[in-house]
């Protein structure tokens, strides 16, 4: 299990770097860094973890993290597709706290949930993002204050329900990263609270108590919304009938899959998957 605290190397000869991933998968774990990240997802369907929150990710997508807030990004399994993304970090003390970045320096405090910015107002961000990894020295220095600074300027909303500021244990963050592979891999089947718990060692109601401190809610309401968010990404993306993809998805019972979809997204599964259809 790689560790959660994700080495950067960077120092008094680079505090920038910036990369383009372009793999079959994200390969991360759930993990976190001191360094601010900025992650543009070009190609690839699955589910985002920010800090205690779950949702689906899509291409398009633009996302800012403040330092020590864990994260990660699980792909689709049924993605055919490559994982491609562009991501740059910086250190905190990167740029000056002068009056006139007191919006950039605002947007990066609230970052500490994880911010989603609006698709349509950065996408003349974008493409200066995307020439990131050829950039070096002050001219990726001065590209990134660019884009922060015109990224403040447009509409985000937060993502996790709780701020990440300080480190976390890292006995914990490889529990949870250990949590979040497992789900990602048994999500299909009947879930035992025993065997997560095993997996960590740790009593049923030790772990009980340790998951909900961390994720704010308890393990199967978080199994669940995974779950849903799988299910989305296949009404949308699969012709496959929605008790398929109930059964696909883990749920036993038809009925009870309407009442969890419907508990996330205020209307039935061939309602939301007819509406996205039409927007397309």
């Amino acid at each position: 299990m790689d560790p959660i605290l994700e080495p950067i190397h960077l120092g008094a000869q680079k505090t920038i770097t910036a990369f383009y991933h372009d793999k079959k998968n994200f390969e991360t774990p759930w993990h976190f860094h001191p360094q601010h990240e900025l992650t543009y997802i070009e190609e690839s369907v699955g589910t985002k973890f920010i800090g205690n929150y779950v949702g689906s990710y899509e291409p398009g997508e633009l996302v800012l993290l403040r330092s020590n807030l864990p994260h990660c990004w699980k792909n689709n399994t049924q993605q055919s597709g490559q994982s491609k993304s562009m991501v740059v970090q910086w250190n905190m003390e990167v740029f000056p706290k002068v009056p006139e970045l007191s919006d950039v320096f605002n947007m990066l405090r609230t970052a500490s949930k994880g911010l989603i910015f609006d698709k349509t107002e950065t996408a003349h961000v974008v493409p200066l993002l995307k020439s990131f990894s050829q950039l070096q020295g002050h001219d990726l220095y001065i590209q990134l204050l660019t884009a922060l600074v015109e990224l403040s300027k447009c509409s985000y909303k937060t993502l996790s329900e709780v701020s990440f500021i300080n480190d976390i244990p890292s006995e914990y963050g490889n529990r949870m990263a250990r949590i979040h592979d497992f789900v990602a891999e048994n999500f299909k089947r009947k879930v035992y609270l025993k065997e997560v718990a095993e997996l960590v060692n740790m009593t049923e109601q030790s772990f009980s108590r340790f998951f909900t401190k961390m994720m704010g809610r308890p393990f199967f309401t978080f199994l669940n919304e995974y779950r849903i968010n799988i299910a989305v990404r296949m009404l949308l993306d699969t012709d496959a009938s929605v008790s398929q993809i109930a059964f696909d998805c883990g749920y036993e019972s038809l009925p009870f899959f309407y009442k969890k979809f419907n508990g996330l997204h205020e209307q039935s599964p061939m309602k939301y998957r007819k509406r996205h259809a039409a927007k397309g």
